[in-house]
């Protein structure tokens, strides 16, 4: 039981690591990146490039991931403060949401059938 919260402590310790290289890097470059963004990528690079194994970060990840909805319990009560913004932009909200909804789905759909093309010649 130790071992396990030890390696998981670990684990996330590790996730936060990577987290505040990406926030220090695009502070420290002033770059357009958030630098959450930039941690994601770096993990990415480090797993792509073999240098951390999924295995060695699943304890903490699976956990995160199972509990992702609480995460989001802030910015939903922060919304709550900008209610009276969503009524005045409503229609301009729900137009630009079925846009890019219909956007993505069209241009997934075309890559889809066009790759599919590709494969049968």
């Amino acid at each position: 039981m130790v071992k396990q919260a030890v390696k998981f402590i670990g684990q996330v310790l590790f996730l936060w690591v990577v987290y505040m290289i990406g926030n220090e890097t695009s502070a420290f470059l002033h770059l357009p990146i958030p630098g959450n963004v930039l941690g994601m990528v770096l993990l990415f690079l480090l797993l792509l490039g073999g240098v951390v194994r999924v295995d060695q970060l699943s304890h903490a990840s699976d956990f995160l991931l199972k509990h992702i909805t609480f995460f989001f319990i802030p910015i939903a009560v922060g919304l709550l403060n900008w209610v009276d913004l969503f009524y005045q932009h409503m229609l301009v909200l729900i137009l630009m949401i079925l846009v890019s909804a219909v956007g993505a789905f069209w241009t997934v759909g075309y890559l889809f059938q066009r790759l599919q093309r590709g494969n049968e010649q």
